[in-house]
């Protein structure tokens, strides 16, 4: 699966390359993308209804950074006189930014934790922080091991290779799982954010819930395995694997992808091994459950689900905005973005890029929330 790169945002109008200059990693001044056309990308910025003016400033999740360029193009395009400034700095960091009053919103990979909506009241004035479930999609298992493109994993040896208790690639449990694959004897090299991470934190969600007996850690945004080296983002595990034989490290599809890097199918106890597309994460996160209160949509997802075909390694970035005291100078604009990203067509955009739409059962009480937003 390779992502298509039809668009160049060198191309877009002024108000996108004002995006551009604020967004740290390749996407701008380079190949988009984006795999829609130009006449998709008119189309769907007709029908924006555009609010507000100046400058919308937003930071947090890496994973959801690809879905935020094709969004941000789009939106540009039709609403000028926002200038939106999406900087994927990391889950952990996107919450900071928001709770101290420095973001309209934030990105995360993870639900808002308790203290961090206490915290959020300071900041919204009559309300609190809330979870929007935005951007889908499977956590993959990227690997590069040279004469090997066809690799099944589970649970349990995943968790024991990430905690450096499998260090060799012909190792018994993995060569039970792949009987027909020519397993070198190459040490692995395990690659794991360096920064706090909403994908870190689901991926050892994952491993936990799965796993328990190999994975003992705590699930968390930061890092508690043993051994491995730490990157930056998810494009800086996606390049070191890329640049390493015998590596793994896991990171959102469209990274994997993008960098045309092999995927780890998983063994879930389903009939049979499960790859990491859209469609498979769209199977795992229609069985997940709403269990915010309120406005908040925050979701449970089935790390141990065995349905045929559903992908478990499966992450929900959500949007954190106040239910109430938004800031008035950004109010209409992040109204007006949100939903867009959260409309029928800014939905349909994720799948070009590797990403899996918020089914419609939850993406409809996502777009009556936006609505309500004051």
């Amino acid at each position: 699966m390779k992502l298509q790169r039809t668009l160049r945002l060198r191309t877009a109008a002024v108000g996108a390359l004002t995006v551009c200059g604020a967004l740290a990693l390749s996407a701008c001044g380079s190949d988009d993308n984006s795999g829609g056309s130009g006449g998709d990308t008119t189309k769907a910025a007709s029908k924006i209804k555009c609010d507000g003016e100046g400058k919308l400033l937003a930071s947090g999740s890496t994973a959801q950074k690809n879905a935020m360029d094709i969004w941000t193009q789009t939106y540009q395009s039709a609403c000028s006189s926002t200038q939106l400034n999406y900087k994927p700095t990391g889950s952990g960091a996107g919450i900071q930014e928001f709770l101290q009053g420095k973001t309209a919103f934030a990105g995360s990979d993870s639900a808002l934790k308790p203290e961090e909506v206490a915290q959020s009241k300071k900041v919204c004035k009559s309300g609190q922080g809330i979870n929007l479930p935005m951007v889908g999609g499977p956590i993959a298992v990227t690997y590069n091991l040279g004469g090997v493109d066809d690799l099944v994993l589970d649970a349990d040896t995943l968790g024991k290779i990430f905690d450096s208790k499998i260090t060799k690639w012909n190792d018994p449990a993995i060569k039970k799982l792949n009987p027909d694959a020519k397993l070198p004897g190459k040490k692995i090299q395990t690659f794991h954010r360096s920064d706090e991470s909403g994908t870190t934190d689901n991926f050892t969600k994952y491993l936990n819930t799965a796993a328990p007996s190999s994975w003992k850690h705590e699930p968390e945004k930061a890092w508690a395995g043993k051994g491995g080296q730490g990157a930056d983002g998810s494009s800086g595990i996606a390049t070191n694997v890329k640049q390493n034989d015998g590596s793994i490290g896991y990171v959102e599809l469209s990274y994997a992808t993008g960098n045309d890097l092999n995927t780890v199918k998983l063994d879930t106890g389903a009939k049979a091994p499960v790859e990491a597309t859209t469609d498979n994460a769209s199977k795992a996160i229609a069985d997940a459950k709403v269990v915010g209160q309120g406005k908040d949509l925050a979701l449970d997802l089935n790390y141990k689900t065995k349905a045929e075909g559903a992908y478990p390694i499966t992450l929900v970035t959500y949007e954190i905005v106040c239910d109430k005291g938004n800031k008035k100078e950004s109010l209409d604009a992040t109204k007006s973005f949100l939903k867009y990203t959260a409309s029928e067509d800014g939905q349909k955009a994720l799948k070009e890029k590797g990403y899996a739409p918020i089914p419609d059962e939850v993406i409809s009480k996502v777009r009556t929330t936006i609505d309500g937003l004051s």
